[in-house]
């Protein structure tokens, strides 16, 4: 943010730029058009969320690896964005990943943690039900 102009954007790669970029909103700024009032709600849904995850990582058994690492991935990936929301008001985004003319989304280190756990939770559902199957 100190050394970037909003929007500004560096090429790393044929691939990838640094972009800076601000979310307002949710995931792909899903209602970031609104009057304000969804920093408060989705500063609230983090501290939710994580308070939940926080109580059933420490209600969870040690040797379930995955879910745990799953869940701490979760917390911390929604803890960050909501720092980020509560000091600026907004998320900052940065990592830019394109080809050709087609664009992803901006996103930011948090958002990765956040989409791994989830895949990480839906992974180990999956080998759950694998094995109450056998």
């Amino acid at each position: 943010m100190q050394n970037f102009e909003f929007g500004e954007s560096i090429n790393i790669l044929p691939i990838f730029n640094l972009t800076y970029a601000r979310n307002y909103g949710a995931a792909f700024s899903f209602l970031a058009d609104h009057s304000g009032w969804q920093k408060y709600f989705f500063l609230g849904l983090a501290v939710v969320i994580s308070l939940a995850l926080i109580v059933a990582l420490w209600k969870n058994q040690a040797i379930k690896k995955l879910e745990n690492s799953a869940y701490a991935l979760i917390i911390g990936g929604a803890i960050g964005n909501a720092i980020d929301r509560a000091y600026n008001g907004y998320v900052v985004d940065f990592l830019h990943f394109y080809w050709d003319v087609y664009h992803y989304p901006v996103f930011n280190v948090a958002d990765i943690a956040i989409c791994v756990g989830a895949g990480l939770l839906i992974l180990e559902a999956f080998i759950t039900k694998k094995e109450k199957t056998k």
